[in-house]
């Protein structure tokens, strides 16, 4: 199977997990899935963000995504607990299309990692059946907007 397509079916699965497990019926784009990440990264699931701080989360997600890819750093934690990052590397010039394709690709990584997605080449009912396992293992925090 080519790279682009294992990419394609893999990012499919992850939209369709979290669409499942919050969008209640719509589906999530790539800025939705981000802003999870960030919420995730900072551990704080149940707060309400304002509109500075869920562009704060979303910072922090892409620099936690493309951590791997030598980009970002992770220095410490502030006094509020929110992650802060450097910049190790600059981000070479991309395309808009370009871009999309990195971030989602850090995000299937980003999950893979956590072995909240593995079997992704089967399909998507056995998929997301896998994933619900592995996010009960795990113990993950993630949340729906009206989840206690």
């Amino acid at each position: 199977m080519s790279r682009d397509i294992q990419l394609k079916e893999r990012w499919e699965n992850v939209v369709q997990l979290l669409s499942n497990q919050f969008a209640e019926g719509d589906t999530l784009d790539l800025d939705a899935i981000i802003y999870l990440i960030g919420v995730q990264e900072l551990g704080k699931v149940k707060q309400t963000f304002k509109k500075d701080e869920k562009i704060e989360l979303m910072h922090i997600a892409i620099c936690r995504l493309l951590e791997p890819y030598g980009y970002y750093e992770f220095e410490f934690f502030d006094n509020d607990g929110w992650p802060h990052y450097k910049v190790k590397e600059d981000l070479p010039p991309l395309k808009a299309g370009e871009q999309s394709v990195l971030m989602k690709e850090a995000i299937v990584n980003y999950f893979i990692e956590r072995e909240l997605i593995t079997y992704l080449i089967y399909s998507s009912v056995r998929t997301v059946a896998t994933c619900h396992n592995h996010q009960k293992k795990l113990n993950l925090h993630f949340y729906r907007k009206n989840d206690d």
